[in-house]
Formats: structure tokens, C-alpha cells, sequence
């Protein structure tokens, strides 16, 4: 079976589930929890808490715990569970990233022995085959990417957790020459609105609030308070965008098209700024993930040929 995997700094995604990318360990199994991973010797349940920021996320085992369990609601998702099941994983890494890395994120799932853990009291074993590795951004766009042919050049921008990244697209082919990854996302952005409101409100709010207020969702907070969110946003928007032009993107002369959850959050913003000629949205978080598995198809099916 095949599962994409978009593993991202803030959340993870896979086609059809989404959920941070925080990790608690527990000697025991702890109580009360909704979800359970027993792995090695160790019980994990998902956290509030991210995982820190890491550009190379091979470092430890986090994000292939995280990884069990995407795949194990992928594969409860089929409807058709099987204690023992033969994996392929499709994933992707940022662009500017995707050279360096690309090998040994490949070999950081691969396993020389099948996988045992539990998940919600369900025993699994899998065996990992094949790794496809893709760029972020890319991927996000590969199921609609003939539409982009007709454009000399396009920049894919995603903002996501704790990065943007840019991709320059050339008659709908990525330039892998051209693409840069900003430590500038909604981490950061969330980050510097918690201590402005505090410091201006004597208020502590979560990121849940920040995401709420700016997707227009009902919240108990005060005006003035939303107001700093809503204004804090707009700062952080037209700094993405400000550094963008020192790094010679310029969105006024080349259609840009944004992606992530960044590029919801910040819509409003992006689509009023003088410095946006043309910009399209994917709205759909999961982007990423579904690319993966839309492009690692279409190289399984070209090997059976």
C-alpha cells in the first residue's frame, strides 16, 4: 500500500488526516488518552507541544514515530485492516532542501527488519519498500500542473509551519537552480503575536486563538485583542513578501501561486498587497501530501510498464 506522508514543522498531513507534529513519551500507558502508540519499549500519544524545528528531521526518532502514526490511520482509513502490511512511502522535503537531503530522508524510514507496534491496542507489523522522496510546493501542485504550462514563469510559495519556501516553475517545469527556503512562517508569526499580546493585553492566548481570529472563526476575546492579532498578521505578511524581493522574487511582474497553511491564514493579506499582481490559492492543506501520492503513482505505474 502506498501512503503519503507531508511532514510538516507545524503539522502532519496525510491525504486524508491531519494532526501536530508533537510528541509525548510515557513509560507506562498513560491513562485517558485518546490515542496510543505502543513502540519500542515506549507508550506515545500526540502533544500539544511541537516537536522543536529541525531543518534536517533525521536527527532522532521523532518524526518516524510521528510517521507510525499517519500510517496507522491510513491504514485503519482503507477500511481493510491487516495486522501485517507491506509499505510504500511517498514524502517530500523543501525544495531548497530536497538535493541535500533527499537520500538520506529516503534512508531514515527504510528498515533492515520489519516494524512492531500497537496502536490503539491494534497490533501492526510493516515492512517499508520503496521511499519516494518529492519537493514540497511542487507536489502541491503536480495534480493541476498542465494548467501551469501556459506561463513562462510562476513562483510556488508555501508557508508553513516554520518555513517559506519558493520554487520557480518554467513553462510548468521546476527550476531546482531557483528556489529558497525563509525561516519566516506561522510558527514565528504565532510566536511574536503571543508576546505582543501579552505585553500589550496582560493576556495569554494559544496559537488555537491566533488561527481562529484570523479564519474569521468566533472567539470570546476582545476587540483590541483581535485587533493586535488581526494588524501582527498583516506585519508579518508584507515581511515575507519584503524579503521575497531581496531574494529577486518579484510578484508583481510573475504570477505567484501560494500554498500551506500559512497561505490560508494570511489570504486576506497577500491578495490586497500592491506588491501580488496574481496570485492563486490552494486552500486545501493536504496539498502537499495528496502530490505525493499523485506523483509517486505515477512513477510506480511507469515501473510496472
Amino acid at each position: 500500500m502506498l501512503i503519503a506522508i507531508d511532514h510538516g514543522n507545524y503539522n502532519i498531513k496525510t491525504p486524508h488526516h491531519s494532526f501536530m507534529a508533537g510528541l509525548a513519551e510515557h513509560s507506562v500507558r498513560p491513562p485517558m488518552a485518546d490515542e496510543i502508540l505502543e513502540y519500542n519499549g515506549s507508550f506515545w500519544t500526540l502533544s500539544g507541544k511541537r516537536v522543536n524545528y529541525r531543518r534536517d528531521k533525521t536527527k532522532d526518532e521523532s518524526y518516524f514515530i510521528l510517521s507510525l502514526f499517519a500510517i496507522a490511520r491510513e491504514l485503519l482509513h482503507t477500511g481493510s485492516y491487516s495486522a501485517v502490511e507491506k509499505v510504500h512511502l511517498a514524502v517530500g522535503l523543501p525544495p531548497e532542501h530536497y538535493g541535500i537531503l533527499r537520500d538520506k530522508f529516503a534512508q531514515y524510514f527504510k528498515r533492515s527488519h520489519s516494524i512492531r507496534f500497537v496502536y490503539n491496542d491494534k497490533p501492526f507489523t510493516i515492512l517499508i519498500g520503496n521511499v519516494y522522496v518529492y519537493p514540497q510546493a511542487y507536489a502541491a501542485i503536480a495534480p493541476q500542473k498542465s494548467q501551469m504550462n501556459h506561463h513562462l514563469r510562476v513562483f510556488l510559495v508555501d508557508i508553513g509551519g516554520y518555513t517559506t519556501d519558493v520554487l520557480l516553475l518554467r513553462n510548468g517545469k521546476p527550476d531546482m537552480q531557483f528556489c529558497r527556503s525563509l525561516e519566516m512562517g506561522v510558527i514565528t508569526m504565532n510566536n511574536d503575536i503571543i508576546r505582543r499580546v501579552g505585553a500589550l493585553h496582560d493576556m495569554r492566548i494559544e496559537d488555537e486563538h491566533i488561527s481562529a481570529v484570523l479564519s474569521g472563526k468566533e472567539t470570546i476575546l476582545p476587540e483590541d485583542v483581535k485587533k493586535t492579532i488581526r494588524e501582527s498578521a498583516g506585519h508579518h505578511a508584507k515581511d515575507i513578501l519584503d524579503k521575497l524581493r531581496e531574494l529577486q522574487v518579484d510578484l508583481r511582474s510573475n504570477p505567484a501561486v501560494f500554498i500551506g497553511g500559512g497561505s490560508v491564514l494570511y489570504r486576506d493579506y497577500l491578495e490586497k498587497s500592491p506588491m501580488v499582481a496574481s496570485a492563486t490559492f490552494v486552500d486545501d492543506p493536504n496539498a502537499n501530501a495528496l502530490g505525493y501520492q499523485a506523483l509517486a503513482e505515477a512513477q510506480m505505474s511507469l515501473v510496472r510498464c
